[in-house]
């Protein structure tokens, strides 16, 4: 799922010894019918590499957080106001980085018993978009476009098509690997 002229960099884990550390939460929920979910966020525009685009909810590491779990969890409440002692941690994905902002992110599993009732942060999240595992199992709903990165610069992008939402980027190479256990 990364774009095809992407930056080999993102799969060298020592390329920057300066790298930021963060943590994103693939949060598992039930819909009924037998339908599993996670939440995805739409960041708001602003002037910064990642403005509008959607993510899973997460950030960078705080002092305070004794691992990456601790991180993704707490991130996932002050983006979705979800209680984080309410999620049972599944396990992780495979640390990406992301050369455009240094940092190095690891995408946590976990799971909650409950649809959770999101309250979003006004600043971070402009909307809580619903991600349907059947949605990102669905092979028709991976795509490929061009897409604007700033500077005159367009990269041939593969994306999960999520209800019309374009998923590209770190967060369909993390959503990805998860497809590939769900299937394996």
């Amino acid at each position: 799922m990364a774009p095809i002229k992407t930056d080999q960099r993102r799969f060298d884990l020592n390329f920057r010894a300066d790298a930021r550390t963060g943590a994103v939460l693939i949060l598992l929920y039930p819909l009924g019918n037998d339908e599993i979910a996670f939440p995805l966020i739409q960041r708001p525009k602003y002037n910064g590499v990642h403005s509008g685009q959607i993510g899973l909810p997460g950030g960078k590491t705080e002092e305070s957080d004794s691992n990456l779990a601790e991180t993704a969890l707490r991130e996932t409440q002050e983006e979705v106001g979800v209680d984080y002692s309410l999620i049972r941690v599944l396990g992780g994905l495979t640390e990406l980085y992301l050369p455009v902002s240094n940092f190095r992110i690891t995408p946590i599993v976990g799971c909650i018993a409950d649809k959770p009732t999101f309250r979003p942060d006004d600043i971070e999240v402009e909307e809580v978009i619903e991600a349907k595992i059947s949605t990102i199992l669905n092979e028709e709903n991976v795509k490929v476009k061009d897409i604007s990165v700033g500077q005159g610069i367009s990269l041939s992008a593969p994306y999960f098509d999520v209800d019309s939402h374009v998923v590209w980027g770190a967060t369909a190479m993390m959503i990805s690997e998860f497809v590939s256990i769900l299937k394996d």
